[in-house]
């Protein structure tokens, strides 16, 4: 049997847990950049002026770091489809929190862009709301290889390695029937929304 990855994030999350600083420096090192990049763009326009995203992505580390009892990894990619999850409450919460709030006068109309985010620009609020709905359906494994292969852009070999699979072919596989599920849950009529 070989010996776990030092580096692995089972074995900083367990060195965390132990009080190792330096273990806590090199998660955050790997997993700030991630986050950022998965949550540039997704917050709505209307909500953009109230919290920036780069800080919730790090609220949303420091919340994990705190509660790390509560989490059990079964593989390197829960950790980051737990961030995940993590990261959109806070992003609704502040959303919410932005239309109880309404609008802040003193911020000036000439700062805030009222247009759609650059997400919301690309796949338009409809794709994105069945992107979401369709994603959500998924099992836990396709969805931490959707969103690692298309929100985060890893490569076959890093989704492999982080959902613990034997190749990067067998990550590649994964990822081609998560894909043609979500594709084909999009395509499925909705239901009309009542108000």
């Amino acid at each position: 049997m070989t010996p776990p990855n030092p580096e692995s994030t089972a074995v900083l999350l367990q060195r965390i847990r132990e009080g190792d600083a330096s273990a806590r420096e090199r998660l955050l090192a790997r997993y700030l950049p991630l986050l950022r990049r998965w949550a540039h763009g997704r917050m709505p326009a209307r909500s953009r002026g109230f919290a920036d995203t780069d800080d919730l992505v790090q609220i949303t580390l420091v919340r994990v770091l705190k509660q790390l009892e509560r989490f059990e990894p079964r593989h390197e990619g829960a950790f980051l489809a737990y961030l995940r999850r993590i990261l959109i409450n806070a992003m609704r919460n502040e959303i919410a929190r932005a239309a109880t709030r309404g609008r802040q006068e003193e911020v000036g109309e000439g700062l805030l862009d009222p247009g759609p985010s650059p997400l919301e620009s690309v796949l338009g609020k409809d794709m994105l709301d069945r992107y979401e709905a369709a994603f959500a359906t998924l099992g836990e494994e396709q969805q931490e290889a959707v969103f690692m292969r298309v929100e985060m852009g890893l490569t076959y070999e890093q989704i492999a390695e982080a959902m613990d699979k034997n190749s990067a072919n067998t990550a590649r596989m994964i990822c081609a029937r998560a894909i043609a599920r979500l594709a084909e849950r999009m395509e499925e009529p909705r239901e009309p929304r009542t108000a």
